[in-house]
């Protein structure tokens, strides 16, 4: 395991943009266009969707307050392997709760880690609800559904926050490439 305060070798800086957000809120969509950007400009990015990593790291984890810290912290651990190698990771997972983000941040180190906030209305992300969890949710067939009955903690100060209800996530995507050159994180 890598040291937590270690950093890669200054010839490869990498980098890590976790997006966080309520389910439906356009995390996954905006991380996708980002990735794109990025590609297009020749960095090695790794794609890291909270869904396909809760199936592919996480299978035995179940939806407790301990199980969701322990799927946010193992996409922690992967992005940090990406940083390290000099790559850029970009995650988009829901991420509820602010202690563990603070502690995925100190894994990868907080100047190459990029706390983006998806702030989508509730009533927003319960509108484009694809897979039907919110209705689910209100309906009692599924506990513990976070923003209905288990906390978001919203960023207290996240280094870039979005509204998608607002911006297409191409904008929202160059937004946040802007924020990644600002800090010299990419060129």
């Amino acid at each position: 395991m890598i040291p937590s305060d270690s950093c890669p070798p200054p010839a490869r800086q990498g980098a890590c943009v976790w997006f966080t957000g309520l389910s439906g809120a356009g995390k996954s969509t905006t991380a996708e266009a980002l990735t794109a950007f990025l590609q297009e400009r020749g960095c090695q990015v790794t794609l890291l969707d909270g869904d396909a990593a809760r199936a592919r790291l996480s299978g035995d984890l179940g939806f407790s307050r301990e199980d969701r810290d322990a799927n946010v912290l193992r996409i922690g651990r992967a992005a940090s392997e990406v940083v390290w190698d000099g790559g850029v990771a970009v995650c988009a997972t829901i991420s509820p709760y602010a202690r563990t983000r603070e502690t995925v941040r100190h894994m990868i180190g907080a100047h190459r880690f990029v706390e983006v906030y998806v702030n989508t209305p509730l009533e927003v992300c319960e509108a484009r609800d694809p897979k039907g969890l919110y209705a689910r949710a209100r309906r009692g067939e599924i506990a513990d559904f976070t923003g209905i009955d288990d906390p978001y903690e919203t960023p207290a100060c996240p280094d870039v926050e979005l509204e998608t209800a607002l911006h297409s996530a191409q904008d929202n995507a160059l937004t946040v490439l802007e924020a990644l050159r600002a800090r010299g994180l990419v060129g």
